[in-house]
């Protein structure tokens, strides 16, 4: 896990990577959900899909200017320095690896629980929930400030710990397509879909987390892995109306608002409003 990662990089960018990685994973969610779709979709594709798109390319204008290093860049200059817990203890590079992945999983599902349970982070989560339909685009409507906030927490985590280049690298990679795949309008046999959530969240799974229901909201916070929400007991195996009979979005903004990008990007400083635990 150690040495692959530089001339790989040397050959093609970590951006290209990526961005095939991401393009192939969208038109293939897409392609589904034109083929096989869950719900049929309250607000359309549109202005909410021109929406959404504006927003990831702002996010990545944002993060590219800001954090030129990224995660994979801070693994590489923790490696380099020596620097971070698994490099102290001298782990094997697959053991690094392997535990890397796994507390970043972890700590991305519990910092998404803290965007629900802190105020001031709600504030700004809350733009990802104002969607008031839920398909592969959606897993790229994230605010600025979240993105850059999440940006900063992933790469104190892989320079404390240090975590392998190619570990870090791969946890993005896998991190946004499953987030593309349980976000996704995509019909799932029910036997598929039971299966996998033993393992990963799916997109029946995940869409409980986008209903209006205060407690419905407050669970399935998984993005890739199903194991946390199972053993914090945060896990609603299915929503109280049904896939086809559940609203989703916020409940106090069931409007076209939400497919405007100067509303999406001004939302956050708009007041928050009381959430009824019982709606």
């Amino acid at each position: 896990m150690k040495g692959p990662i530089v001339p790989m990089f040397e050959q093609l960018s970590e951006t290209t990577l990526r961005l095939a990685a991401f393009a192939g994973i969208f038109f293939f969610m897409a392609a589904g959900e034109f083929a096989l779709p869950r719900r049929t979709l309250v607000l359309g594709r549109g202005m909410r899909w021109l929406t959404n798109l504006a927003i990831v390319v702002l996010d990545s204008i944002v993060v590219r200017l800001l954090f030129p290093l990224a995660t994979v860049g801070t693994a590489l200059w923790a490696e380099a320095a020596g620097f971070g817990l698994f490099h102290s203890l001298a782990l094997p590079g697959w053991l690094a690896g392997v535990l890397g992945f796994l507390i970043l999983d972890f700590a991305i599902w519990g910092q998404h629980v803290a965007s629900h349970k802190i105020p001031i982070l709600w504030r700004v989560h809350r733009v990802h929930h104002s969607d008031r339909d839920i398909d592969v685009t959606t897993a790229l409507r994230f605010h600025p400030i979240e993105i850059v906030l999440s940006m900063l927490f992933k790469m104190g985590i892989v320079a404390v710990l240090g975590i392998p280049a190619m570990a870090a690298f791969i946890f993005e990679v896998v991190l946004n397509g499953m987030a593309m795949f349980n976000h996704a309008n995509l019909r799932l046999p029910l036997w598929l879909d039971s299966v996998l959530r033993l393992v990963v969240v799916t997109p029946d799974m995940h869409r409980v987390h986008h209903s209006v229901i205060h407690d419905e909201t407050d669970s399935n916070y998984g993005f890739n892995l199903s194991v946390w929400d199972r053993m914090f007991s945060t896990y609603i195996p299915q929503p109280r109306e049904g896939h086809d009979g559940m609203t989703i979005g916020l409940s106090e903004y069931q409007s076209e608002e939400p497919a405007r990008i100067a509303w999406v990007l001004g939302f956050p400083f708009k007041p928050l409003t009381k959430r009824n635990r019982d709606q």
